[in-house]
């Protein structure tokens, strides 16, 4: 090897993506909420961009707004100019590296207070004639709490955590070791635990499903019953649905047995989900599909998104460019061309979106008229093919996006599933299997349930090819038992 400095010339090809392109990207990605925020931050930020009102025509405005720039303008812009076409066609994933980083304002999402299990349980507690070091124990046991409302932990953790917690603060304090607060012992702690147990919701403070659903039978006045004896003594054949060993071994009829299983199944297994803090998520379909004398139509459902159009002050004072040299005059062709290119990435955004769901209209008639049974196989490289379009860009498009439709309001990704052969050489959705399942089993015999193998004869009967072990994932994907689980005596 031979060290030294050297100089060489080499081609080489690489493809820079620019900034716009990303957010282009999340434009097609963005549901209407977060687009309707993004614009009204657009209008903010851009003072070339302006609201339409309502009684104007925001296609002549942009018209209006394009022919008014000068020819210096148009230059400039030509250089930014986005090929929309070329872009759509051939998709975003083109590679390469980001080296421009556009500076994004972060908002902090404002948070709500709200009052979980643990508020709840300290609540009641606070109404107990309890003293302080009972009161502290109290607490550490509900902040062991889990949100399903089971204790999370043993009370031989509990007891090691808050006498680790007594011993620290004698230290900090510097007491004497005759004046240090006695330990906690495991009696206590058991004490509390049946405190503990005993407050709102029922079950609340369990260590497993068993032990809860003893806690709210026990909380209902039902010790003495069947359906508690059976949880306390069986709990294993129970959930088995082993009727028939239940019955031998208490001496009742398998159908005491099943009527004693149907109360317990009434019960909740996760009490604590009641004061859970869950986030309510709100649907506003992008979408909306009519029925119109007999033609499906397809409508935007942006009626309140902002129509952006070029401000005419700012073109004003954009004309006269003998006022504005150097950083001025670069700021303004800035945002000129931000305005410019913002107004024609959300038509093309809408004009995407129709594209889309249009070819999913036509394809999917039949679903539309008679239900989820006839949904056809359909795939992103599909839709991309037939409206030349990338995949990726398809994906973008129904990604997070729902539309109304007759049929109720349904994810754009519902319309989307691989397909099964016929012997009559269609294809059916794997969608719509499902459902042909799920209403077999709704409309069976409990009392001679459909095994899976009787489910593939009665789709073989109808000219569906099916193993036995798709019926068994589609089953299990569905929520629905095996045949032995749900048999009825």
């Amino acid at each position: 090897m031979k060290a030294g400095l050297s100089q060489h010339t080499q081609l080489k090809q690489e493809l820079k993506i620019n900034p716009r392109l990303y957010q282009a990207m999340d434009l097609l990605y963005m549901p209407l909420l977060d687009l309707h925020a993004h614009l009204q931050q657009e209008l903010l930020n851009n003072p070339f961009l302006e609201q339409v009102d309502a009684d104007e025509e925001d296609e002549e405005e942009s018209t209006e707004g394009a022919e008014e720039t000068s020819a210096e303008e148009q230059e400039k812009e030509g250089k930014d100019e986005i090929d929309w076409e070329e872009i759509l066609l051939d998709g975003f994933d083109a590679g390469g590296r980001r080296e421009e980083h556009e500076e994004k304002e972060y908002y902090e999402p404002v948070t709500v207070d709200t009052r979980d299990l643990s508020d709840h349980l300290k609540d009641q507690i606070a109404l107990l004639d309890l003293n302080e070091r009972q009161t502290f124990l109290a607490d550490e046991f509900i902040g062991n709490i889990n949100e399903d409302g089971y204790l999370a932990c043993s009370i031989e953790e509990i007891v090691r955590g808050v006498n680790d917690e007594v011993t620290r603060a004698a230290e900090a304090a510097g007491l004497p070791e005759e004046r240090e607060l006695p330990l906690y012992t495991i009696e206590e702690a058991q004490t509390m635990l049946g405190t503990i147990q005993s407050l709102d919701p029922p079950g609340v403070g369990a260590r497993d499903l068993r032990e809860c659903l003893m806690l709210q039978l026990k909380d209902a006045g039902l010790e003495q019953s069947v359906p508690f004896r059976l949880v306390r003594d069986c709990f294993d054949e129970l959930i088995n649905h082993r009727w028939s060993e239940i019955s031998k071994r208490f001496g009742i009829s398998p159908v005491d047995v099943q009527r004693a299983a149907d109360e317990i199944a009434k019960l909740d297994p996760k009490p604590g989900l009641v004061y859970s803090a869950a986030n309510d998520n709100y649907i506003i379909p992008d979408l909306i599909v009519e029925k119109i004398d007999g033609k499906y139509h397809i409508f935007l459902n942006d009626a309140n998104l902002p129509r952006l159009k070029l401000s005419r002050a700012y073109q004003e004072i954009a004309r006269d460019k003998k006022k504005f040299e150097g950083e001025n005059k670069e700021f303004i062709s800035n945002k000129l061309n931000s305005a410019n290119w913002m107004i024609q990435a959300i038509e093309q955004r809408r004009q995407t979106m129709l594209k889309v769901m249009n070819y999913i209209v036509d394809r999917q008639r039949d679903f539309f008229e008679k239900g989820v049974q006839y949904l056809k196989p359909l795939t992103l490289r599909e839709v991309a093919e037939v409206i030349n379009m990338h995949e990726s860009t398809v994906s973008r498009v129904t990604n997070e996006k729902f539309v109304q439709t007759p049929r109720g309001v349904l994810p754009l990704k519902f319309f989307f599933s691989s397909g099964l052969s016929t012997t009559g050489g269609e294809d059916v959705s794997a969608r719509g299997i499902k459902d042909q399942i799920q209403k077999l089993v709704e409309n069976e015999d409990p009392k001679h349930p459909l095994t899976d193998q009787a489910i593939v004869n009665i789709l073989k009967e109808s000219g569906v090819q099916i193993a036995r072990r798709t019926v068994a994932k589609y089953r299990d994907q569905l929520g629905v038992l095996s045949a032995r689980m749900r048999k009825r005596v």
